[in-house]
């Protein structure tokens, strides 16, 4: 799988360059996550984000509020850096190996998707002149998601004599913060507190707890030393080891010897546990990491590779034609795979395990950009995201209580546990077409897996709970139902009424309401209609409310308003915003720009490509057209829907030229703020752009629809489904630039679908 290894030259020590780098080579595998900095650091004065992160691991920290008004909030949840295991310091003939210092004569970082692993390929000459040939892989397992290991390679090239491999296990870290960017931790606070550091069988613990959520998390390290014997590891025997502990920190030194052309390697084990996923995380990490000793590491790279062959066959995404773009999606696509959480307890954070970017909080992101990958190719990660969802109910119906709603469930803008960790309410709490995207996931799911069980059991109570929202949130003016004081996914309009985005959505949601009662009604399963008390005049009252739903239309113009009072605003003057201005968030006040016809990112354009049935194909068009104008994309989370939208309507170079500029963000740092972590919602949305924009595909009532288009640059691109217990295989071919496009059904019975608009049969 050559064409699964991303590499690059990494000689440059601009310190820029390396904290990307940290980002674009760390390890996760949607329980912990881990940067790629330097095992041996940086020289003093660099910045490094050097962070260990585990998914849904919070504490609390105060967001003091400047008026103190009912119901806002005052505190938060944030992401922990935990536990840092990397450390690894390599010295022979008394110098230290470091990038700074020496001759570097090579070095390359590369990043191995389909064996699981990063991988540092470094040749250093010593001050001294001795050369050193280092080979560094780190993995963060996907079959035992608790285990980081590190492969730790020296061969010398002409040094004989003593070398040392100074291993670090440091639990007193602190968070990332930078007061000037709204996009991380504005302060520095205290979050872990010692509970104990012991040593034990050659074996450190590191036992922490949060200092205001009550919760533990255990790190466990230990090393081992391997020479090569006649093309086989063997253990070494003939070292010492000094293990020296300082506060909540440990420093174990392995001496040894080496002889010219001699190879040594080091496998350092770090085992991470925490308290909502066990009730003695020291013990559980005990026994893991005492299991793992015994293991061949091998077999842990070995499993690595099963685990990930067996998720490109489902999920291999490729395009032919154009090999740097081919490559930005297989990054993308690894990285959600490295982001998504496995349990209840997590989800998806905003920049996946890979930075401190918004604190580690969930948004709307997960259930509108990056579950659609997972409902496509791996249904199974998918019910885990919303059974995260369902865990956190019970908050979403507390946070509806404290906005005033009697009923029904509002699930917060920006969370970890399930309470609001939104600042600033009017483009965060007042989102409430989060509870939409979240019931529209559920019926994605369903739409794609027939999965009635798990409706049935957990996804018709959060239907059900966001539609009583809308009865509550929403209100009868004459004849119409409408929705005033909310804002929408674009946050450069905050506080209007009847958004067109959160209008369908909370129709379509409503709509499934009835649907889902309906349903269980008929199959007797009444459970979950008891559970809530949901009656049969709720359910008309839904029905009602959906039929006589307020979506803005503007005849003059023949578009839908992204609000009552958008067009009745002034245009922004986008010729006379120097580039230094963008995005607009960093330079102007809020509302400056509420004042003003400007998008951030898709709002109505985002809602013509999710609920395109609710207009006609002209009005679809001439409001693309319209918002084209307006729309500054200053979200990663824009330009992908404008690719699919243009899709949509044949637009085909359009559509090519936004995708492009989306698919390659962070692998050429576009934006700027890698560092802080990749842009997950954007990786999703890339899957989308090629899979719904250029496949044309759409999961409705009626079935599977594909009606593929494709770039005059593209000889051809494929993908494949997991559709209703099937799985599918789609190739487009580029036939003097028209779509030729062939499906095969590879597993499963045959199925009707809808090419275009013709219905077909494959068996």
């Amino acid at each position: 799988m050559n064409n699964y290894i991303y590499e690059v030259p990494d000689q440059t020590l601009d310190n820029d360059r390396l904290m990307l780098n940290e980002t674009l080579f760390h390890n996760a595998n949607g329980y912990i996550g881990i940067r790629g900095c330097y095992e041996e650091g940086y020289d003093p004065g660099y910045k490094t984000i050097r962070g260990t992160y585990i998914n849904g691991l919070y504490d609390y920290a105060d967001m003091p509020q400047a008026e103190k008004l009912y119901g806002l909030c005052d505190k938060k949840q944030t992401m922990l850096n935990v536990a840092d295991t990397q450390g690894m310091v390599f010295t022979a003939g008394g110098e230290r190996f470091s990038m700074f210092e020496g001759s570097v004569l090579e070095s390359v970082r590369s990043l191995n998707m389909g064996g699981g692993f990063s991988k540092r390929h470094v040749i250093w000459k010593s001050p001294g002149g001795n050369r050193f040939e280092l080979n560094i892989r780190r993995m963060a397992s996907f079959e035992i998601p608790n285990l980081f290991l590190m492969e730790y390679k020296v061969k010398s090239l002409d040094f004989c004599g003593e070398i040392f491999f100074s291993s670090e296990h440091f639990g007193d870290t602190h968070n990332f913060c930078d007061p000037m960017d709204p996009r991380v931790a504005g302060e520095s606070q205290e979050h872990l507190v010692p509970i104990e550091a012991v040593q034990r069988d050659n074996i450190s613990y590191l036992y922490t707890a949060t200092a205001a959520s009550g919760l533990k998390i255990c790190s466990a390290v230990t090393e081992q030393l391997f020479t090569e014997q006649n093309g086989a590891l063997q253990k070494e025997g003939s070292i010492s080891v000094r293990i020296e502990k300082e506060g909540h920190r440990f420093y174990r030194t392995l001496h040894t010897k080496i002889a010219a052309s001699e190879e040594l390697t080091v496998y350092k084990y770090s085992v991470f546990t925490d308290s909502l996923r066990c009730e003695d995380p020291f013990g559980e990490a005990e026994r893991l990491i005492t299991e793992l000793i015994g293991k061949d590491p091998a077999q842990l790279y070995a499993a690595q590779k099963n685990y990930l062959t067996a998720c490109w066959e489902r999920s291999a995404l490729t395009i032919e034609g154009d090999d740097e773009l081919d490559m930005a999606l297989k990054y993308n696509t690894y990285q959600l795979l490295q982001s998504a959480g496995r349990d209840e307890h997590s989800n998806v954070a905003a920049k996946g395990l890979s930075g401190e970017g918004y604190e580690g909080h969930y948004f709307w992101d997960t259930e509108m950009y990056m579950q659609p990958f997972f409902t496509m190719t791996n249904p199974e990660i998918s019910k885990n995201l919303i059974s995260y969802r369902y865990s956190t109910l019970d908050k979403a119906r507390e946070n509806a209580r404290l906005l005033g709603h009697k009923k029904g469930a509002l699930y917060p803008w920006r969370t970890i546990e399930g309470s609001e960790c939104s600042g600033y309410f009017p483009s965060g709490t007042a989102q409430y077409h989060i509870d939409g995207d979240i019931a529209y996931s559920v019926v994605a799911y369903y739409l794609a897996t027939n999965d009635y069980e798990f409706v049935a059991k957990k996804g018709a109570e959060i239907v059900f709970e966001t539609a009583r929202l809308w009865m509550d949130v929403g209100n009868y003016d004459g004849d119409r139902f409408v929705i005033n004081c909310v804002t929408g996914p674009d946050e450069y309009t905050c506080l209007v009424n009847n958004n067109y985005y959160t209008n369908v959505t909370a129709k379509y949601n409503l709509d499934w309401a009835v649907k889902f009662y309906y349903m269980l009604v008929e199959k007797g399963d009444l459970d979950t209609i008891a559970k809530i008390s949901l009656t049969g005049r709720e359910v008309k009252e839904f029905a009602k409310a959906s039929e006589k739903m307020f979506l803005p239309y503007d005849k003059e113009r023949g578009i839908n308003p992204q609000d009552d009072s958008f067009l009745s605003k002034k245009e922004w003057d986008f010729a006379g915003t120097p580039v230094s201005d963008y995005p607009l968030l960093l330079h102007y006040h809020p509302l400056y720009i509420y004042r003003y016809q400007v998008c951030k990112q898709a709002d109505t354009v985002l809602a013509h490509f999710i609920y395109e049935d609710a207009q006609d194909e002209e009005t679809i068009r001439k409001s693309f057209a319209f918002y084209e104008m307006v729309t500054t994309h200053d979200s990663s989370l824009s330009t992908c829907i404008y690719s699919i939208v243009a899709a949509r309507l044949k637009q085909v170079e359009k559509a090519y030229k936004y995708f492009g500029d989306s698919a390659k963000l962070d692998l050429f740092d576009l934006h700027h703020n890698t560092k802080d972590g990749i842009h997950t919602a954007n990786m999703g949305g890339n899957y989308m752009a090629v899979v719904y924009g250029f496949g044309g595909l759409r999961i409705k009532e009626d079935g599977l629809h594909l009606d593929p288009v494709i770039p005059t640059c593209w000889k051809a691109f494929r993908f494949k489904l997991c559709y209703r217990g099937r799985e599918l295989s789609v190739e487009v071919v580029n036939r003097e630039n028209k779509a030729e496009v062939s499906v095969s059904l590879l597993e499963g019975e045959s199925l009707e679908l809808f090419l275009g608009n013709e219905k077909i049969r494959i068996s």
